[in-house]
């Protein structure tokens, strides 16, 4: 058979064989981009939301704490005549907070704007697939879910406090199966 071409293995494939490779390799993303899933992606927008939320609440109580007493007082009633005692522990602490932070408000302040750093650090973190966030939002909402059971359980029965108490543990349940997924654990 001296006119058949010989088949030498230092050729390279032909760029049809290159195509039928390609479309049989999984999809990988490229170095860099970020794999995080949807609901990590859930998880940071939720931190978005909480540090957009305690920056716009410091706004707030900057703006009127010049005559707070008097602002504490009609925004508590205007709740109370609205949704009567729904959330009314959570009203009264948010009003003993604002009464605290009057005294010193650059303290507070400072407090605000540290606790909303961490929040969109944490949702960039996420956002961008980090093994870091992973374990900060793991570590930070699952070592407050033992004292919300206490507080459930040792105080009067309240809503607001079991719904967190669930979205805390959704939250870490998410976060761990990811970390799981990733093998970081």
């Amino acid at each position: 058979m001296p006119n058949l071409p010989r088949q030498d293995d230092s050729l390279l494939p032909s760029s049809k064989d290159n195509d039928r490779n390609l479309t049989r390799q999984p999809h990988t993303p490229r170095s860099g981009a970020s794999t995080s899933s949807e609901s990590i992606k859930a998880v940071a927008i939720y931190e978005v939301v909480k540090g957009v939320g305690a920056l716009l609440g410091a706004g707030a109580l900057w703006s009127w704490h010049s005559d707070l007493e008097h602002w504490l007082t009609t925004a508590t009633a205007s709740w109370q005549q609205t949704f009567g005692q729904l959330l009314a522990p959570q009203v009264d602490s948010a009003v003993r907070i604002a009464q605290q932070a009057s005294k010193n408000w650059p303290v507070f302040l400072l407090l605000i704007f540290a606790y909303a750093s961490l929040r969109f650090l944490e949702a960039y973190g996420l956002w961008q697939d980090k093994t870091w966030a992973y374990w900060f939002g793991v570590l930070g909402y699952g070592i407050f879910i033992p004292i919300e059971i206490y507080y459930l359980f040792a105080s009067p029965f309240d809503w607001f406090k079991l719904a967190i108490l669930i979205s805390n543990i959704i939250i870490v349940i998410v976060v761990y199966r990811n970390m799981k997924r990733k093998g970081l654990i």
